[in-house]
């Protein structure tokens, strides 16, 4: 085996996310993925972050500690006036960029190179400042591309001063950054459709799920299916935010036409706008066949996502090339059949055909997905064929072991790692692997 040295200067990783565990955010879990196996490849690796805040619990953590996963982890105080309102969301993302800014006027804090994340909005302004002013080497990873989501949802219309605003900075801090990192084609091909000079340095790598930590497991061995009753009949699950990307109305219609059919069971785990939706058709009666959920603590997560039949994932058709769903790969890992709701363009068909894992449907096609849950209900053996499908295909090609050779690549570190002639066998010792 090939020995792997690394060179001081690029040794110290610094990465900023406003979202780290316990917190529930799926960035957050990517980034103590990724931090994590930086650190198993020899980077020393530390990440500065707010206190838990998206689900608001679990808030008493400390300030400045080491993480099981051999990564040091920097806190600094979150906001929560009224927490789910905007404005205080706002608020507290401006004071976490604020906090940054300040803290990382020491170059020990900043470490060698700057790995900034796309929440909250402008963090990417504290990689522009100081590579501006110290020439300091930083990357973007970009989990969703801002102020586009919000105009497409026509949150915001696209001449106000605060998108051109935003697209500016998205501007100065992309160009000046060493590389960008995205999480799919369709979403470097609208960066490069804003600055074509940006192309060269933008790397897609998928998202991944840990196949240790979520395994399959038989439905009707599964204490969270029978602690909720779910053993005996056939489960829909969406697990996750059920936002303003995402298409509420397809899964509400499809429940709808499946009400009457006591053996299926729709449940439905997080928050989000959908959720609310969700959430007064379930108060009204409208949906006696589903069952709604907060949140579960991470530990929970391998039964929860393992506690269904088939799973679900969606994307509006006008935001597929602004964000990529995070809980495709968690669905594959837990060896569920997958549907998918998406436009015909979206990226997310790719992946059920590469893998032969389920089905995708047409935003809006609630009675085709309806047919879908049918069909599979009546056909275990087709069920657990895909299922098996979705499991391989996540070991094969979605792990953070697969990922982390290309963010070693994308974020530079590969240019810095040197690797020693294989030594002849008489000339091992053992500080030598």
């Amino acid at each position: 085996m090939k020995k792997t040295t690394i060179a001081n200067d690029r040794l110290k990783i610094s990465i900023i996310t406003q979202f780290y565990p316990p917190d529930y955010a799926a960035t957050g879990q990517f980034v103590y993925d990724l931090a994590g196996a930086l650190v198993e490849q020899g980077f020393a690796v530390s990440v500065f972050t707010g206190m838990p805040g998206y689900a608001f619990k679990q808030t008493e953590v400390k300030r400045q500690e080491d993480d099981i996963n051999g990564v040091f982890i920097r806190r600094t105080g979150s906001v929560h006036l009224i927490p789910k309102r905007i404005r205080s969301k706002v608020f507290g993302s401006v004071l976490f960029v604020l906090r940054c800014m300040i803290k990382f006027r020491s170059k020990g804090i900043r470490g060698s190179h700057l790995v900034i994340t796309s929440a909250p909005p402008f963090l990417g302004l504290i990689g522009w400042f100081y590579n501006k002013v110290f020439n300091h080497s930083y990357s973007c990873i970009i989990y969703d591309i801002y102020p586009e989501v919000a105009v497409r949802l026509k949150v915001v219309a696209p001449d106000h001063w605060i998108v051109k605003f935003w697209e500016f900075v998205n501007k100065k801090v992309w160009e000046r950054a060493d590389s960008l990192i995205v999480l799919s084609e369709p979403m470097k091909d609208l960066l490069v459709s804003k600055n074509r000079n940006l192309a060269d340095k933008i790397h897609v790598i998928h998202s991944w799920a840990d196949p240790k930590f979520i395994q399959p497991i038989a439905k009707e061995k599964n204490w969270f299916a029978e602690q909720h009753g779910l053993t005996d009949h056939f489960v829909v699950l969406y697990s996750g935010n059920l936002g303003r990307c995402h298409d509420c109305q397809t899964i509400l219609k499809c429940a709808q036409i499946l009400k009457h059919h006591s053996s299926i069971k729709f449940v439905f785990i997080g928050n989000g706008v959908g959720s609310q939706i969700i959430k007064s058709a379930i108060a009204s009666g409208d949906l006696p066949n589903a069952l709604q959920l907060p949140y579960q603590d991470k530990d929970v997560l391998p039964f929860s996502l393992t506690a269904c039949d088939l799973s679900l994932v969606s994307i509006l058709p006008n935001v597929g090339d602004t964000v990529a769903p995070s809980k495709m790969y968690g669905i594959l890992a837990a060896g569920r059949p997958v549907a998918a709701i998406c436009p015909e363009d979206s990226y997310l068909r790719e992946i059920v055909d590469e893998g032969n894992c389920g089905n995708y449907f047409n935003n809006g096609d609630a009675q085709g997905l309806a047919d879908y849950i049918c069909l599979l209900e009546a056909n275990p053996e087709l069920q657990a064929n895909l299922g098996n499908n979705a499991r391989k295909l996540l070991e094969l090609k979605y792990t953070v072991d697969k990922a982390v050779p290309k963010y070693i690549n994308a974020l530079g570190l590969k240019r810095k790692v040197s690797f020693d002639p294989e030594p002849h066998p008489a000339s091992l010792c053992k500080h030598e692997f």
